[in-house]
């Protein structure tokens, strides 16, 4: 059954936060907020924290950047997941996604549908990992923030989660990389 391990020790993530908008400033940036409140108060640390208008280019390079970063395990973007002509988030990090999570968008609009009904549909929130660091692709708006910490990013963000979380997955992310140098004979053979 799912839930909290008591016995496990609850190991803190940074994660960092990108608010995608061509409006936003951080004097209201209530969606951002959102998300800083929400990992703080569950434990974790705000890794960092920006605002970037709605361009591919500007998304991808901050989003590369922490992945890039190895104080940074998560980042959170929130906004240009819609279907206006702005609404360039998922373009600009689908294409960086070594694996895509499929299930995370199915169940964000499981929950979704039971606050907004057929309205979730308006949203592409996506989610994948990028150089070993989860990337969530989040809507908007506080109401979807909320939704998505609580109903899926509090539980699998925690390491006292069962059966299974995020977290106890961190450091194996990267192996394919491993793999790949292994398997193209970049690697330094056994005894050297």
């Amino acid at each position: 059954m799912a839930g909290l391990d008591l016995a496990r020790d609850f190991v803190p993530l940074s994660i960092a936060v990108l608010t995608v908008s061509d409006t936003r400033t951080e004097a209201d940036d209530r969606s951002g907020d959102t998300l800083a409140e929400r990992l703080a108060g569950a434990g974790h640390r705000l890794a960092a924290r920006a605002i970037v208008p709605d361009e591919v280019e500007a998304i991808r390079s901050q989003v590369k950047a922490w992945a890039a970063d190895p104080a940074v395990d998560v980042v959170i973007t929130t906004g240009g997941t819609g279907f206006t002509g702005r609404d360039v988030t998922p373009e600009a990090l689908e294409p960086l996604f070594e694996k895509r999570m499929d299930g995370f968008s199915a169940i964000f609009h499981r929950i979704s549908y039971d606050k907004i009904g057929t309205s979730t549909l308006q949203s592409r929130a996506t989610a994948g990992v990028v150089a070993a660091t989860y990337v969530f692709v989040l809507p908007g708006s506080p109401g979807a923030c909320r939704d998505a910490w609580d109903g899926i990013l509090a539980a699998q963000l925690d390491y006292r989660h069962r059966p299974c979380n995020f977290v106890e997955i961190m450091p194996r992310l990267d192996e394919h990389l491993k793999r790949g140098a292994v398997s193209s004979g970049a690697a330094t053979p056994a005894g050297a």
